[in-house]
């Protein structure tokens, strides 16, 4: 399949992605298709095996995130996905960043995830 041009683009959580593609999943059963393609079984699985979370407490989670400082949507959706427990996992997230977070930044977001966990 070639995509000629992008219409809209948006950032998902795995959760919400899962839940897409349950969604797809289920269509393409009722109209009676005999197999799924390979893109998209390897695509079910993938997101089956790291999806941690309900779509609705992941997507509040990277909302609640994008109101912090120094965060950008892509990490928020990052963070919503992985769930880190310990400040060590939330510096990996950030190591490709120019600024390195304060404890209280990190505390600040590891509470947050708490919340939803």
């Amino acid at each position: 399949m070639i995509v000629k041009n992008v219409i809209n683009e948006e950032l998902l959580t795995i959760s919400e992605a899962k839940e897409l593609l349950d969604r797809i999943k289920e269509e393409r059963a009722g109209e009676g298709e005999e197999e799924l393609g390979y893109e998209l079984k390897k695509a079910i699985r993938h997101i089956d095996a790291f999806s941690k979370s309900d779509p609705k407490k992941s997507r509040a989670l990277a909302t609640s995130l994008l109101e912090l400082e120094k965060m950008k949507p892509e990490i928020a959706i990052r963070i919503a996905d992985i769930l880190p427990e310990t400040r060590d996992e939330l510096r990996s997230i950030y190591a490709k960043e120019r600024f390195i977070l304060t404890t209280e930044d990190l505390d600040q977001m590891l509470d947050l995830v708490a919340d939803v966990a």
